[in-house]
């Protein structure tokens, strides 16, 4: 069955001069329950551990890359299966390998998330500091701002729901020459880039370190962290970044941009990746 993102509301518009009927195209936004599937003490267990708000599609990456940006899991082999539920288009679980116990009590944090914030409910900050399996990779990149420049054009290019809706957030990834690689969109900003790197894990291309990615709103901390678990070491945001996105980027050796326009940016850290300055 396919899944429209965009759903179409008989609305009136009023002006000062008038009332007319008219349909709007409105961004769907429906609860997707996460469950994981996982082997303990030689028994099979089901468990519920995450409601988010979401734009239905690509719930399987959605779902993975939720996991692996969460800290659950570390990489493809450690999943065995991911299934819809038959009965119910809003319920994914997600089977891990016999041989891969998770550490699941271990996690200090409430899992119900909304499409406007990933990070509210969760225990503490400290709580969300996920530790990537990437972090310690040395690699020297660089782009130049003439490729950074051109890229909200290209985003605009690919994100043709967006415009139509004005109610998703796009997450994108480029290679260093500014080439469009791929594009999730939500509601949810944390849901696009969960759906990107969950896409990236199991197509095997992780990690993102020699990608760029942009993010079609403001950068927060859930992203930085998000696109610090995938390796990614040049992040791009359109809007503002929070001020405890800018310090975890900084100690994450991730480079920064912010209020991109096509003839101007913000880089808040890791300077030395952006040639002609």
């Amino acid at each position: 069955m396919e899944i429209s993102a965009i759903r179409q509301q008989r609305i009136k518009i009023v002006t000062t001069g008038e009332c007319r009927d008219a349909e709007d195209d409105l961004a769907v936004e429906e609860p997707l329950e996460i469950q994981l599937g996982f082997t303990e003490s030689g028994k099979r267990i089901k468990k519920s551990i995450s409601v988010t708000m979401r734009t239905p599609g690509n719930d399987d990456e959605l779902a993975v890359g939720f996991l692996f940006t969460e800290g659950i899991i570390t990489e493809k082999s450690q999943v065995s299966a991911v299934k819809s539920d038959v009965f119910d288009d809003n319920k994914v679980i997600v089977n891990l390998a016999d041989d891969f116990a998770p550490e699941i009590n271990s996690l200090e944090r409430n899992f119900y998330t909304t499409s406007s914030c990933g990070v509210c409910g969760k225990a503490s900050i400290d709580a969300i500091k996920t530790v990537s399996v990437y972090q310690d990779q040395d690699n020297v990149l660089l782009a130049s701002k003439q490729v950074i420049f051109a890229l909200k054009n290209r985003l605009h290019a690919q994100q043709r729901i967006f415009e139509s809706t004005g109610g998703l957030h796009a997450s994108a990834l480029f290679d260093l020459n500014g080439n469009y690689i791929k594009l999730r969109e939500d509601v949810g900003r944390h849901n696009a880039l969960d759906k990107l790197i969950g896409h990236a894990l199991l197509n095997d291309l992780l990690p993102l370190a020699d990608r760029i990615l942009l993010l079609s709103g403001r950068a927060s901390f859930e992203l930085i962290q998000k696109a610090g678990m995938a390796g990614i070491k040049i992040v791009v945001a359109i809007g503002a970044p929070s001020s405890l996105a800018a310090k975890l980027a900084e100690e994450s050796n991730i480079t920064l941009i912010g209020f991109l326009k096509n003839d101007k940016f913000n880089i808040y850290s890791g300077f030395e990746r952006i040639s002609a300055l």
